[in-house]
């Protein structure tokens, strides 16, 4: 009898589809339960047709449950913040989902059509080859088309240990970077489907290899890739918790300002690096140069102290940037490289202006950082930054390596409110820290700030919507790990190979 389930109606596998997309949620954060990964994606593939029609469509209501359950926050921003009325952004968030589940529409399809019967020979084709390979290739278009989604990749919730068994993947992440964590996710989903549907000596050897791929994870999780250099540091990540609705009223800078400055006071004794939030100025930079900047960087000198500024920087009027400063001993900025589209950028201005002119986001018209590197020299470190949503692509983080001692992200994670994206996005950045082995600063304007060592894990943190300084010590560090040097390709390469062997074995199938 075949393993897949030709007896459930179209209706059921839908809704089965939507289940197990959604079931993929509580392997990120703020749940963690990481092995839910695995279980979501085997059910992904018992839910696919044992016909080759109908995998678009099961692929499809899986990326629905996935995207829906785990990006709905979207709309926040768009209801709440973009004075978008309520309808208007849902709809949008809910195409948005739409468009997105397209990807995992698309490797329903590819698996459908390409795998072999489930009775032939060739059967495992589909489970170890081909939706490993397809998955992850998939991702990996995702993550650069239309400027980039990597959200919600299948590696993500990895870094995430659970009681007596740890993260045991994880591992993996500074030798293939996060495309190598999905990869060992969506093989480790294709070894469980094949232990659960095969007999004999199949299934040891199936479990076997499960065990094998956990295992080396384990292994190379003892391996320290970098090492450090120069004396620990004490920083102060400041998090003021100006609430978003306040932030760019044209009576609130004052009051801004002065928790900012009064939270660095505080903490100029006590640190060697003070790391504001994205934005934590709103304003430009030369409208507060002379009253803010030229005293605070007076102070900062004589504290002995580095202070990093997310403020925006105006060049003309048609030219300003999402900005990080560095003052103290040395001064520096980086702007931002990659914008987010109508939330940085206007694509398709002129065709879209009255969506835009509806949708009203303070500075919604960034100009395009040109930095080669995202590096920021602060006092004597030189420090890979990113602004926000950069943070998310591994590749531009990636590019401060090997000069980089240690990272800082800066992000304004309240037009999210409370819901699962400030959570989502510092899974993010503990992935950074661990692929790159460099500990990392995150100071976000409401939460969660965080100070993460070079393992990826959070040795402090700010909760959600509190005022904080932060204080804590890291390490800087040298040297480079694998995914360092050669970033995601090895994996990348090896998905490709995996799809490419499946179909370069010649087999054809029919209904």
């Amino acid at each position: 009898m075949s393993a897949e389930s030709p007896s459930l109606s179209p209706l059921l596998r839908w809704a089965l589809a939507v289940v197990a997309g959604a079931l993929m949620v509580l392997s990120f954060a703020p749940f963690g339960w990481f092995p839910m990964a695995v279980l979501s994606i085997a059910g992904f593939y018992q839910l696919l047709p044992p016909q080759r029609r109908g995998g678009f469509a099961t692929g499809w209501f899986y990326g629905l449950g996935l995207l829906g359950f785990g990006v709905f926050w979207i709309r926040i921003s768009l209801n709440e913040f973009g004075n978008m009325p309520v309808l208007a952004a849902n709809a949008l968030m809910l195409l948005l989902v739409a468009a997105l589940a397209l990807f995992y529409a698309l490797a329903g399809w590819l698996v459908t059509r390409l795998r072999p019967a489930a009775d032939g020979p060739r059967w495992w084709v589909g489970p170890l080859l081909l939706l490993p390979g397809v998955w992850v290739l998939l991702e990996w278009v995702r993550g650069w088309l239309f400027t980039g989604f990597p959200w919600l990749l299948a590696g993500n919730g990895q870094i995430n240990a659970l009681p007596w068994i740890g993260a045991p993947l994880a591992g993996l992440a500074p030798v293939f970077g996060i495309h190598g964590l999905s990869l060992a996710v969506v093989l480790s989903a294709g070894l469980l489907w094949v232990a659960v549907h095969r007999a004999g000596l199949v299934r040891p050897a199936a479990l076997a290899g499960l065990l094998g791929l956990w295992l080396m994870g384990g292994l190379l999780a003892r391996i320290e890739w970098t090492q450090p250099t120069h004396e620990p540091l004490t920083a102060a990540v400041l998090q003021g918790n100006v609430e978003q609705s306040l932030k760019w009223a044209p009576d609130g800078l004052l009051s801004t300002l002065e928790i900012y400055v009064d939270l660095t006071r505080d903490a100029l004794d006590a640190a060697d690096v003070i790391v504001w939030p994205e934005t934590a100025i709103p304003a430009f930079l030369h409208e507060v140069e002379a009253g803010l900047i030229e005293p605070l960087t007076a102070d900062a000198k004589d504290a002995g102290a580095e202070v990093v500024i997310g403020v925006p920087v105006m060049e003309t009027a048609e030219r300003y940037y999402n900005g990080l400063i560095s003052i103290g001993s040395t001064s520096d900025r980086y702007d931002k490289r990659h914008l987010v589209p109508f939330g940085e950028f206007l694509p398709f201005k002129q065709q879209l202006q009255p969506l835009i002119d509806w949708f009203d986001v303070p500075m919604s018209d960034f100009s395009r950082g040109e930095a080669e590197q995202p590096l920021l020299q602060v006092g004597p470190h030189p420090v890979g930054v990113s602004i926000c949503y950069e943070d998310v692509f591994p590749e531009e983080v990636r590019q401060a390596l090997p000069e980089a001692r240690y990272l800082i992200n800066v992000s304004n994670d309240a037009w999210f409110g409370d819901s699962l994206a400030p959570h989502q996005h510092l899974e993010f950045a503990r992935l950074r820290a661990l692929e790159n082995g460099r500990p990392l600063l995150r100071a976000t304007n409401t939460g969660i700030s965080t100070i993460i060592d070079h393992r990826g894990r959070v040795t402090a943190a700010a909760p959600l919507f509190a005022r904080a300084a932060l204080i804590g010590r890291i390490q800087p560090r040298t040297g480079e790990t694998p995914f360092a040097r050669f970033g995601g390709a090895p994996a990348l390469l090896l998905a490709a190979a995996m799809v490419a062997v499946a179909v370069g074995l010649g087999w054809r199938r029919s209904d």
